[in-house]
């Protein structure tokens, strides 16, 4: 069943393995024809703009008709996530082979490649690339080192761990509630030693403040107890609430 088998493994710099789901040539090609939808309406619309403004008009839709064509797919793929709107209605995401975002440089690259992909005629050239390869790379792909793969949901931690909910002893930016939440949602993947020595480092968010004890947690240092209760506080409990 191996030849099956779609799943693309990618390795990121931390050594963390990625599962990816390299899209298909079908879920590819109707991405396509959504943007090209899109795109011909946007060129109808600056079709009818530049009829209105005489003797500018033909620069203002030569430029327009230039921009829709090579900057669209640029820019929608840096500006949300990797996606262009016939993408995104897919679920679709233009990634790195790490399973990185894609970078400036990689999207430009595989978006001139375009070109080369739609040699001789209607993406034939691009087409074939996809269907002898595995993970459906098409020409420009190869070359920027991209891959396109459906952008699945990913639960990144599992329910928080019981404790009585305290407020941090300081405001805290979002990056770090966010942390805080991801550390207590990852608490049953990690050996009590390895969460208490995580929870040290953000002793300054939970000492000196004031507020009922938190819950100490099978095998759960104090420092453990005390951030589980921040985190309970951060989704949204409060101590009149029970956890």
């Amino acid at each position: 069943m191996a030849g099956l088998d779609t799943v693309y493994t990618a390795e990121t710099p931390e050594g963390i393995a990625l599962s990816l789901s390299p899209a298909g040539p079908v879920a590819r090609v109707l991405a396509l024809l959504i943007d090209t939808f899109a795109k011909l309406a946007l060129w109808f619309a600056c079709g009818l703009t530049g009829s209105l403004l005489g003797g500018l008009g033909t620069a203002f839709v030569f430029i327009s008709f230039f921009a829709i064509e090579w900057i669209y797919p640029i820019a929608f793929e840096l500006a949300l996530g990797g996606a262009t709107p016939g993408k995104r209605a897919l679920g679709l995401q233009v990634v790195m082979d790490s399973g990185l975002p894609v970078t400036p440089a990689a999207s430009i690259t595989r978006n001139l490649l375009r070109a080369a992909d739609f040699l001789p005629a209607a993406y034939a050239l691009g087409a074939v690339a996809v269907l002898v390869r595995r993970d459906f790379k098409r020409l420009g792909d190869l070359a920027a080192g991209t891959i396109v793969v459906h952008a699945a949901s990913v639960t990144l931690h599992t329910e928080l761990p019981l404790a009585s909910p305290v407020a941090p002893s300081r405001p805290l930016s979002l990056r770090e509630q966010a942390a805080i939440v991801s550390w207590a949602g990852r608490a049953s993947t990690l050996t009590p030693e390895r969460l208490e020595e995580l929870a040290q480092l953000a002793r300054p968010v939970t000492q000196g403040r004031i507020g009922q004890p938190t819950a100490l947690p099978a095998g759960a240092g104090g420092s453990t107890a005390a951030l589980l209760g921040v985190a309970q506080w951060l989704i949204g409990r409060r101590d009149t609430e029970a956890p």
